[in-house]
């Protein structure tokens, strides 16, 4: 299903003008040398195509033939590659395979255009087949090109485009002449008859993957085999599609690409049945942080459609267009399917807007009015850092949201073992702790804000403890400590233990008070909340020590508000 819909989407893209998807047998490739020749095959110059400045400069990308598959043994890659295959320049002490390398690159391009005319294949020809290359090395850019191994490749003097552009070198790869009809078989992925590819294409752009890219589909050893089979034929995919899935992920998977956000540790992607359809724009902004340099990008266009049902602008609920998204994380050699939604737009637009509704809770004016998914991992990362993220946890957070299921219980379990470990409520844990909950209970048990009438025990405690150290701050406004960094962690799991003291240290902190107003109303207000509270539980359990969190955060934030209003009125 997966590759079939990548497949799907290449055949889509490609009949697309500007689509930027390469044809068969080719891939855009980033170049950072060129090798400029004459026609009659002499050295002209060495281009360096980089922009930028320092370590960020960045190669020109160029479509150049697909890359081959290397493991230990000598593969040349069709008129482009590194030094050692393109001059034979040993940069390892191997000078044997050095020269195993450059005649196996220069056998590649005159096995492959043994018939062809090109004067640009003919002038590269022509270069190799006179091995001096003493003009090359003598040139300012070698020394660098040598010690990093850079992929070069050949430009015909006068032509904008390389060789491995022109038009005789793309009629030739996208031809079918070459395939071994022996190896036809039935494509899984396609359901018509093509030649099988025994090793797919890698992919590459996966975070934590290797970075000559790896494989989804892939059967290294014996054990991975069966009925006698060997490597591709395991699993038997045409050579068209092969190429086809493989390029559309890498496509999706592009440094710069739109349609790519990182979840945990899963690189995401995602697509319209419908290339261009907006939710293809709108979906990053959903789930991920914008941009440093562009910290604007996309909110805008988020708060408009969340806002959709009162401003009366399209919200997409009725839009039947299918919507993809996969989630790809590393395995060693392999590439893990961490997830894989197929939705409508409409069922995807219902099930997000739900999501942002439970997420939804007061916040201090400064805070961002919605939270991303990685707001949401990091709040329950040790330090609130992403690589301390738990790895299966953005996978099933990201199911949870798409297929609008109960969010993991990993996930309040994070949430409230750091608040007890940070000794902090924060905005985007007491977001979590209350979606968890409503979801959970299947009805809105916490609401956005202070609920008086809320009842349960632990609501209340939270609300209590809130109140006393309002007490303790207003008693003694230059404490760098409040009862909370001290009895946070036992108030919330075991009641019992602590609050009898809390309120013995209550009555002293309040006699300090100045206003005795200000004094009368908290008593007022303890009052009130303990009228909840017939006894003190000795303990709470996961849920209620997060039904305890979120009356402290609400009550806190009551408090804030208030001193907001007062402070604007005078």
């Amino acid at each position: 299903m997966i590759l079939q819909a990548l497949n799907d989407y290449y055949q889509r893209k490609t009949r697309l003008p500007d689509s930027g998807l390469a044809p068969p047998g080719f891939e855009h490739k980033a170049i950072p040398f060129v090798v400029v020749l004459t026609a009659a095959g002499d050295f002209a110059a060495l281009e360096d195509t980089r922009e930028g400045e320092g370590k960020k400069r960045i190669a020109k990308s160029f479509l150049a033939p697909q890359t081959v598959k290397r493991s230990s043994g000598v593969a040349a890659n069709l008129l482009w590659d590194n030094p050692g295959y393109v001059f034979g320049a040993d940069t390892k002490g191997k000078p044997e395979r050095a020269r195993e390398q450059h005649m196996a690159f220069v056998a590649a391009i005159r096995d492959r255009f043994a018939s062809s005319s090109d004067a640009g294949i003919q002038a590269v020809l022509t270069f190799l087949d006179r091995g001096d290359f003493e003009l090359v090395f003598a040139h300012p850019l070698w020394p660098e090109i040598r010690e990093s191994g850079a992929n070069l490749t050949f430009r015909l003097e006068g032509d904008i485009c390389p060789v491995c552009e022109r038009e005789a070198v793309v009629d030739a790869l996208t031809a079918d002449s070459r395939e071994d009809a022996a190896a036809t078989g039935l494509c899984l992925v396609s359901g018509t008859a093509d030649v099988i590819e025994r090793l797919h294409p890698s992919v590459k752009g996966v975070w934590g993957a290797q970075t000559a890219g790896a494989n989804i589909v892939s059967f290294n050893l014996d054990a991975f085999s069966s009925y006698g089979k060997a490597q591709g034929g395991n699993a038997p995919v045409g050579k068209r599609a092969a190429f086809a899935y493989t390029t559309a992920l890498n496509h999706l998977l592009a440094k710069g690409s739109k349609q790519r956000i990182q979840v945990g540790d899963a690189s995401t992607v995602f697509w319209a049945e419908t290339p261009g359809h907006p939710m293809e724009e709108l979906f990053p902004g959903f789930f991920s942080e914008p941009a440093r340099d562009d910290p604007d990008h996309g909110t805008q266009a988020v708060a408009a459609w969340l806002a959709a049902p009162i401003t009366g602008a399209d919200s997409f609920e009725d839009d039947g267009t299918r919507f993809y998204v996969l989630g790809l994380a590393p395995n060693a050699a392999r590439i893990a399917v961490r997830f894989w939604h197929v939705k409508t737009v409409g069922e995807l637009a219902v099930n997000i807007r739900r999501h942002f509704d439970d997420i939804r809770i007061i916040h201090a004016p400064h805070e961002p009015e919605t939270l991303t998914l990685f707001r949401l991992l990091v709040a329950t990362a040790t330090q609130g850092k992403a690589e301390n993220i738990p790895p299966n946890l953005g996978g099933d957070l990201m199911r949870s949201v798409i297929e609008n299921l109960p969010y993991p219980q990993t996930l309040l379990a994070g949430a409230i073992r750091r608040i007890r470990a940070e000794r902090q409520v924060t905005y985007p844990r007491a977001a979590i702790i209350k979606a968890c909950l409503n979801r959970y209970s299947e009805m809105e048990e916490l609401k956005m804000s202070l609920d008086e009438n809320n009842t349960n025990a632990a609501y209340r405690l939270g609300r209590l403890f809130a109140v006393l150290e309002r007490i303790q701050e207003r008693a003694s406004p230059n404490l760098n400590a409040t009862i909370r960094d001290r009895y946070y962690g036992a108030a919330s799991s075991t009641p019992m233990t602590v609050f009898s003291t809390l309120l013995k240290l209550k009555n002293h902190h309040i006699a300090k008070l100045d206003n005795k107003g200000e004094a009368v109303n908290l008593e007022k207000l303890i009052g009130q909340i303990m009228e909840g509270i017939d006894d003190f539980p000795a303990q709470l359990g996961l849920q209620d020590q997060g039904r305890f969190a979120i009356g402290y955060y609400h009550q806190r934030q009551a408090f804030f508000s208030k001193t907001d209003k007062s402070e604007q009125g005078e």
